[in-house]
């Protein structure tokens, strides 16, 4: 699932598949997890179906209907536009990205982390 902020951040950002109310099959059912009896009573977690692919998407982030129907679909028309386009996709480039983002702040943490080793053992040798 891709977090909230990302979600709203790409939508403006990417050129995805647009997505028919046609090819979709929704359905309203009860939520899982924690949250007792507000969850286990209510029926606000969202399923949707992109039919063509058959692609299936479940919501249940919030406690609205629509926002969780709004969410689903985003979900949705990113896992949809990744299917068809696969490496060309706008939303693979973005992971990529991310990933390589990611590890390149892995490496220059592990790079500060020897050098203040490297320091203290220096530190050491002068007090000796």
């Amino acid at each position: 699932s891709v977090p909230l902020l990302q979600a709203a951040r790409k939508k403006n950002s990417l050129t995805l598949l647009e997505l028919t109310e046609a090819e979709l099959e929704e359905q309203f059912v009860r939520g899982d997890g924690p949250g007792g009896q507000a969850t286990n009573k209510t029926n606000n977690c969202v399923v949707l179906k992109h039919i063509p692919s058959g692609i299936v998407v479940k919501c249940h982030q919030t406690r609205s209907v629509e926002k969780n129907r709004k969410i689903a679909r985003e979900i949705l028309q990113e896992k949809v536009d990744l299917f068809y386009k696969g490496e060309d996709s706008d939303v693979f480039k973005e992971r990529k990205a991310s990933e390589k983002q990611k590890q390149e702040k892995k490496r220059r943490a592990k790079e500060n982390l020897e050098r203040k080793k490297l320091f203290k053992e220096m530190q050491q040798l002068d007090k000796e």
